[in-house]
């Protein structure tokens, strides 16, 4: 039974399919916090805005090829992931690593800290961790997801999930020299 208070995602992206602008609003409302905090992880502080406005954008314009294979959620990130790839192939002459201090400057995964070496630090030992560590730190800290969630998105158990975001926090550590 359709939810007219808080429609599910799958609902809203149906009713968008159909011309309706007001469910695509909501879905932008409901989405656009997490992708912001996901591009803000990967790309210099002055293309955020540009980048995260360009993921929806490519959300609209494709959101009729979405069949409901997978979660819209899940989807969304698989466009962000390409849209952040893309910034980067077409920035091939620029080091992905400048502007470092900018990339974190809000960041929940080290609101303990206020200084700007610190965030130098994270920001670098995080380009530095595989991409797979990488993410489940982002959907942690910055998505800000429960392990069970993160093991039903990503089709895990819970133990795998946690182990990996074990081994994950860990190499973070190394990587920073063990201030983490």
């Amino acid at each position: 039974m359709p939810n007219p208070i808080n429609p599910s995602d799958e609902e809203l992206v149906q009713s968008a399919q159909m011309g309706k602008q007001d469910a695509f609003t909501q879905l932008y409302e409901r989405y656009v916090r997490s992708v912001y905090g996901r591009v803000r992880m990967k790309v210099p502080a002055e293309d955020v805005e540009d980048l995260t406005q360009e993921v929806f954008i490519a959300v609209m314009k494709s959101l009729n090829q979405f069949q409901g294979r997978s979660k819209f959620k899940t989807w969304v990130w698989t466009l962000t992931s390409r849209k952040i790839a893309d910034y980067y192939r077409y920035r091939k002459n620029k080091q992905p690593t400048q502007d470092i201090n900018n990339h974190l400057q809000d960041s929940s995964l080290i609101t303990q800290t206020k200084d700007p070496d610190d965030l130098v630090i994270v920001q670098a030992a995080m380009r530095r961790l595989p991409e797979n560590y990488q993410e489940i730190i982002l959907l942690r800290f910055i998505e800000e997801y429960p392990f069970d969630e993160i093991a039903r998105l990503n089709g895990q158990s819970l133990e795998a999930v946690k182990s990996l975001f074990r081994r994950a926090m860990e190499a973070l550590r190394k990587e920073m020299g063990g201030r983490a």
